[in-house]
């Protein structure tokens, strides 16, 4: 069974997918961090993130590995490096690429096949998993996602502003919106989710109770 999870950076859907996916027994898949992956790569190759061409030759080279929350490339551990607001912008751009996308998706399918799952990304209900049988889309108020940004760097001592990581996600959301190849869209058959003012309990409560429902339907 497949759980998918969608939404904008910083809306809590990772935070809510892990926390799912450990109450249910369920696998996790942060198909961001693989994106974040290849931007990683690209920006280490000192190749441009919307550079299109360069990206798609290297590609080739590039291998990503889940393991249970890590994220290795080709064999080295990037775990925290793929969590800077550079690697995260560049996340963003690499996503627009279609080369990108049809290297990625069928590797989150091929992982995904025959599992129990709950994944999270921005196309995982529209594009990757469009029959998966129970769908969230989780959106936040974009200052409160501002916020969240703010002291999460804050913590991990990257120095920022809350202007700036407004102005960032703003920026974000409207590429991740408009571009061509599989575009932020909320499923049409999604359950809406909004974390700006909820405990994380109480969004799991919710979802959890979702997922349930429908097992004990399709049984």
């Amino acid at each position: 069974m497949i759980v998918t999870i969608d939404g904008p950076a910083a809306s809590g859907k990772g935070t809510v997918a892990k926390g799912l996916a450990l109450r249910l027994g369920f696998a996790y898949l942060d198909t961001g961090a693989m994106y974040r992956a290849v931007a990683f790569a690209v920006l280490r190759a000192g190749k441009a993130c919307d550079d299109g061409a360069a990206i798609a030759c290297l590609l080739p080279d590039i291998h990503i590995e889940m393991p249970p929350d890590r994220v290795l490339l080709n064999g080295d551990d990037i775990s925290e490096a793929i969590r800077a607001p550079h690697v995260s912008q560049g996340a963003s751009k690499v996503a627009a690429v279609a080369a990108v996308r049809a290297f990625l998706v069928p590797q989150q399918r091929r992982i995904g096949s025959g599992r129990d799952m709950v994944t999270e990304g921005r196309d995982q209900g529209t594009v990757v998993f469009p029959d998966a049988p129970v769908k969230f889309y989780v959106t936040a108020d974009v200052r409160v996602r501002a916020e969240r940004r703010q002291k999460e760097l804050d913590m991990r001592g990257v120095a920022t502003t809350l202007e700036r990581e407004l102005a960032e996600l703003i920026e974000r959301d409207r590429r991740d919106s408009e571009r061509a190849d599989s575009p932020l869209r909320q499923p049409s058959d999604a359950k809406v989710i909004d974390t700006s003012h909820r405990t994380v309990e109480a969004v799991l409560d919710e979802m959890e109770g979702v997922v349930r429902r429908c097992k004990t339907d399709r049984a």
